[in-house]
């Protein structure tokens, strides 16, 4: 309602970086999430939760698992003139169909969410968590291609980078004047042995490890573990941590004979203290920043045009 995404940012009360812009990799780990993010809600104001709009086959599958996760009072359903795929959401219906990772009534009685990580999710005594109680708000629109996404699925990567460069636009100064190129700005200096570091999406190998993180947008993020390291780095997780993240930066270079990470972000210093691993995930930065570094000549760095097409 206030406009696209990027043009309202906020911080938000607690965050957590999933590190793709899809769980379908790993829907497990998308509802540990939501189910770290959930418990830190008090209840003390309404709570407004925006699903996605992935509602085919898995994904309306993994909604099931998430409306009985979070236990709504009320589901707002807007459907698509002519698109007979989703059913209503009611009471009934979720009290009686299997999720991607739970049970219906009729196949299990389990007091539990799920198999494998999501077993531990208990709900208090006595409370049926296969029978969730709310009123479904649902509209049908009659006219012809009412909801039809048109070029929405087209401009969501843009909206993507727009949201990246308005958070990187608070790197610059207040003061009207020309736009800074992030080249220009003066990074902190990390030491290797002073953060953790986890590749979300893909396995990476140690050796190549640091090609993966140079020139790479990373979670900056908070885990409860100390960070202790004999050598001097650096430190590589071996899973990936359900955490806090207090914001995002740019690795714009690494220093392998000081053993230390350059990274830009607009995070202030007394949140940046507590900041003791960084996450890398599969979210790039926008090509308009790399290709377009002001007062490079030659080659642009982190750029290159030497690539074999046949690859």
């Amino acid at each position: 309602l206030p406009g696209p995404p990027f043009t309202h940012q906020q911080m938000p009360s607690k965050m957590v970086y999933y590190g793709q812009t899809s769980c379908e990799q790993d829907t497990e780990r998308y509802l540990d999430v939501v189910k770290y993010v959930f418990s830190y809600y008090k209840k003390e104001v309404p709570l407004i939760i925006n699903t996605m709009g992935w509602v085919k086959g898995e994904g309306l599958l993994l909604l099931i698992d998430i409306i009985r996760l979070l236990s709504p009072s009320h589901i707002v359903q807007m459907d698509m003139c002519d698109w007979k795929v989703m059913p209503p959401l009611t009471s009934e219906h979720i009290h009686f169909s299997a999720g991607l990772h739970t049970k219906g009534k009729q196949q299990s009685k389990c007091k539990q969410l799920g198999v494998g990580s999501v077993e531990s999710w208990k709900y208090p005594e006595g409370e049926d968590v296969s029978a969730p109680q709310h009123k479904l708000l649902y509209v049908h629109p009659e006219f012809p291609r009412a909801g039809v996404a048109g070029e929405v699925r087209v401009h969501s990567s843009i909206l993507r980078d727009m949201s990246i460069l308005g958070y990187l636009g608070h790197l610059q100064s207040p003061d009207i004047g020309a736009v800074l190129p992030l080249h220009s700005l003066v990074p902190y200096q990390v030491p290797f042995n002073a953060v953790a570091l986890r590749v979300i999406h893909t396995d990476v190998a140690p050796s190549n490890i640091m090609y993966a993180v140079n020139a790479s947008w990373v979670g900056l993020c908070c885990i409860p573990e100390e960070v202790r390291c004999q050598s001097e780095g650096p430190v590589l997780l071996t899973q990936t941590p359900i955490c806090d993240c207090l914001g995002f930066g740019i690795v714009r270079g690494v220093d392998m004979e000081k053993k230390l990470y350059h990274i830009l972000t607009p995070v202030p210093p007394a949140n940046l203290r507590l900041v003791n691993c960084l996450l890398l995930g599969n979210i790039a930065i926008p090509n308009c920043v790399l290709v377009g570094q002001q007062g490079i000549e030659g080659e642009i760095p982190y750029v290159t045009s030497d690539y074999n097409y046949s690859i």
